[in-house]
């Protein structure tokens, strides 16, 4: 597997459980329920504007499985909270997954209510790492559907993640890297996710650079000194008009010495206004080359207006509210039990229902190569429609790794190439379109079948 980012000790790994997770597990082995269960993650339908999610996720939860056991500080410490019985520690000083993985590969856009991940193990292995699961595919498929609809709104021009500072810690902010970059952003001024993954990695100035020099000029000619052939100056410290003449002028002093500035970047005010005014001023002075960059509280909304409203702008800095996914915190995503040996199992509570067997998704697509509508089905069964694709590939089979996952810069393919055949109507910010997602006629039979027997 590649470098997943992580900065957590691996022999403490086995303790990122909830503690529901450790007494059911103990219950479990008191009453000697070994038999293998399946679980679902899926994501249950917002009431927001999102039409589709993006997978990801799924490399670095495989890697933590891999790693996830109970080390003796481990097990000192659970036998330390006398909740646990010494038959149970035992048991889980031999703790490793044994179990299948089938999910949908990082990269794909998915939806509402499909199963994004199906775990099949010993129950107890199967329920100890539920907070995982959970944890790992929610931030990770959240943000890369964030970034995707910046990208979307910024219609080619390019966008850095900026997110670094204001994610909820060190690893949420290595994995909003890694999932905002498969979405399609260009780089990240995060220097540790750039190590890990392998992501091309970008950065300008801030203010206190600037206000640490007496005066704007000074802190511009400096900053050039340093890196003649990869500086961005930060024009709004101040006065953005008056720092753009100033900028003009360290320009004109660099291509004297051989060398050219890259671009300016505005972080705050009328962008819209202030991105016109310096791109003639630019222009004006020869110097078409300068690129614009934007930053400052952007999201896909504000990126629309600005590309709508054809602001001179060559690419944006993107960071708290993509980072945070700030409109939509979190993904109502739940990790339900669907069958316990041969007998299904299934949840009949009113909004959350769950529907019960081993699935696979069958996306059917049209004539023109688009997404037309994804089939629910039970594993094994083949929907009536031709020209179906299914989702849900093996990746772990008892408990060892199946294929070779793929590099991230396949995954940012695999994306683009679903991107592109989802339909453009389901990419709107403003609106939700409901993509058809349906249950195959036999597993809605089954299913009415167990839940209403005759």
């Amino acid at each position: 597997m590649h470098n997943n980012g992580n900065i957590i000790d691996n022999k403490f790994l086995g303790l990122f459980t909830d503690l529901y997770q450790l007494k059911m597990a103990q219950s479990y082995l008191r009453e000697e329920m070994q038999t293998k269960a399946t679980f679902q993650l899926f994501a249950r339908s917002l009431n927001s504007h999102r039409s589709y999610l993006v997978s990801a996720g799924l490399e670095p939860l495989l890697d933590h499985l891999q790693q996830f056991k109970f080390s003796s500080e481990s097990l000192n410490f659970l036998s330390e909270t006398s909740l646990f019985s010494s038959d149970f520690l035992h048991y889980l000083e031999g703790f490793n997954f044994t179990g299948d993985i089938r999910a949908i590969p990082e990269g794909r856009v998915y939806f509402f209510d499909e199963p994004i991940i199906e775990v099949t193990a010993p129950i107890i292995e199967a329920q100890i790492i539920e907070t995982i699961v959970i944890n790992q595919i929610n931030i990770s498929s959240l943000v890369a559907t964030k970034a995707a609809r910046c990208v979307w709104a910024a219609n080619g021009k390019p966008i850095m993640d900026f997110s670094a500072r204001r994610t909820h810690g060190i690893d949420a902010s290595n994995m909003a890297s890694r999932s905002t970059y498969i979405a399609g952003f260009q780089s990240t001024s995060n220097v540790l996710a750039s190590k890990s993954y392998k992501i091309p990695i970008s950065g300008t100035m801030s203010h206190s650079y600037i206000t640490s020099f007496a005066h704007e000029i000074d802190s511009f000619r400096a900053f050039v000194k340093s890196f003649p052939d990869d500086s961005i100056i930060l024009v709004d410290t101040y006065d953005p008009i008056e720092a753009t003449k100033k900028v003009i002028t360290v320009a004109h002093e660099m291509e004297m010495s051989g060398s050219r500035l890259i671009g300016i970047r505005i972080d705050s005010g009328n962008i819209l206004r202030l991105s016109k005014q310096i791109r003639s001023m630019l222009d004006e002075a020869n110097l078409h080359y300068v690129r614009i960059i934007a930053s400052g509280g952007l999201d896909e909304y504000s990126i629309k207006e600005l590309v709508e409203n054809a602001a001179p702008i060559d690419g944006f800095g993107v960071g708290t509210k993509v980072g945070v996914s700030h409109d939509i915190p979190s993904l109502d995503i739940a990790y339900k039990m669907v069958s316990y040996g041969e007998r299904p199992v299934f949840k009949t509570s009113p909004g959350k229902e769950t529907i019960p067997y081993k699935k696979q998704i069958h996306r059917v697509i049209d004539q023109r190569g688009l997404f037309k509508k994804d089939i629910i089905t039970l594993e094994n069964d083949q929907p009536a429609e031709l020209n179906t694709e299914p989702l849900l590939q093996t990746y772990v089979k008892n408990g060892n790794m199946q294929k070779e996952l793929p590099s991230i810069n396949q995954i940012r393919d695999i994306f683009d190439q679903d991107f592109y055949r989802l339909g453009e109507n389901y990419k709107k910010l403003d609106t939700k379109e409901i993509y058809p997602v349906v249950l195959s006629d036999k597993l809605s039979e089954m299913y009415n079948s167990v839940r209403n027997p005759v």
